[in-house]
């Protein structure tokens, strides 16, 4: 199966985080993502290939940009293409020559996602940052934490994933479609204070209504509650409860014998329960609080760490990890009930495949011999 992008041409400027993220999610769809590396990485071994997961999926070849030619051979990639990735500040690939305008003019149709950080406007659009300040500033790191504790920053999922390559790929997907129609393409600012911003969509609705507040860690959902929160049991590993509802928190009650709970919003009696719950998850290790909750209408999960969660009989039925080039990894998702993606290959060495894939996508073998002596491609 080819997945549902079969047939849709990328060109992804190789970059860090999002940008490569981005390029990942439409690679495991079935996309044929081409990536432009620096001509420099070519031969640079220094990282283990395979351990470069979010390259997987795609080919790759080695271009020098500032090179006249090779600036050439990116505009010619791009007549063919059908969206390109970039993930570098505002101005720079328009300093290069191929820049939204230039690209446009080659390819009317061209979808051109930009990936940064601030946006490429605004004051703080030029200036440099990282996941960790993006979140800062679009106010949603400020909610997660525990009670008298600094914020703490969720990896980053936030900012670089969730809030940037993941809004980035539904941003050209929606271009992509909206092309179909009016056979014209456009520029997709995908910025992560923006996309952290959304993510917390819900919870500014919440504290319109009084329902959230800003003191971190007394909320319903950031570890306020004792009934929506991680528990550390007697072997030193930890369990989770997401009793939200009615139906749920008596099932948990009765099930542990903490019954009877108080009612599930009444805020003052939240310290009390939690403290209670707390207590009584040392008293079974974590695979006995398993065996008693987990598959029950309770809403319980055990805590895994990264190397448990493939081997969890659910992950495994699913095939939530696969193993690619002999790393696993997550698996591309979500499921299709029709164009089921393929496995992934592995991750490509820079410039592996430039000579079959610029013969794919319309260069004629003198043309790429001579690009090579040039200077402009390895």
């Amino acid at each position: 199966m080819a997945g549902p992008l079969d047939g849709v041409r990328v060109v992804e400027l190789a970059g860090i985080g999002p940008g490569p993220f981005a390029g990942m999610l439409l690679a495991d769809m079935g996309a044929d993502v081409l990536r432009i590396d620096r001509t420099g990485a070519v031969g640079d071994d220094q990282q283990p290939l395979d351990a470069d997961v979010l390259s997987r999926g795609r080919r790759s070849v080695a271009v020098d940009l500032k090179h006249p030619d090779g600036r050439e051979v990116v505009l010619r990639l791009v007549e063919r293409a059908d969206a390109l990735v970039e993930g570098f500040r505002p101005g720079v690939t328009e300093r290069l020559g191929v820049g939204p305008d230039d690209c446009l003019a080659r390819n009317l149709r061209l979808v051109y996602g930009r990936m940064t950080g601030w946006g490429q406007d605004g004051p703080l659009a030029g200036a440099a940052g990282r996941d960790v300040n993006y979140i800062a500033l679009s106010g949603t790191l400020a909610m997660v934490g525990r009670a008298g504790e600094p914020p703490v920053p969720p990896l980053t999922l936030v900012g670089d994933f969730g809030g940037g390559g993941m809004l980035l790929a539904f941003g050209i997907v929606c271009a992509l479609l909206e092309a179909q129609r009016s056979g014209q393409g456009q520029v997709v600012d995908a910025a992560m204070v923006d996309g952290a911003a959304l993510l917390a969509t819900m919870f500014h609705g919440m504290r319109a209504t009084g329902a959230w507040t800003d003191e971190r860690g007394t909320n319903l959902l950031d570890g306020g509650a004792g009934h929506y929160e991680v528990y550390e049991t007697a072997d030193g590993r930890h369990i989770s409860l997401g009793a939200l509802d009615p139906k749920s928190y008596a099932l948990l009650a009765g099930l542990t014998g903490l019954d009877p709970l108080p009612d599930l919003d009444d805020r003052t009696a939240w310290p009390a329960t939690k403290a209670r719950i707390a207590a009584l998850a040392k008293t079974k290790t974590r695979d006995e609080w398993c065996e008693l909750l987990e598959g029950t209408d309770a809403c319980f999960a055990p805590v895994l760490d990264p190397g448990e969660a493939p081997h969890h009989p659910h992950n495994e039925q699913r095939g939530t990890f696969v193993e690619i080039g002999g790393v696993v990894q997550p698996a591309p998702a979500p499921r299709f009930s029709r164009t089921r993606p393929e496995v992934p290959s592995p991750p490509p060495r820079a410039g592996r495949d430039t000579d079959a894939a610029l013969a794919d996508w319309g260069f004629a073998a003198d043309e790429v011999a001579g690009l090579r002596a040039a200077g402009a491609i390895r």
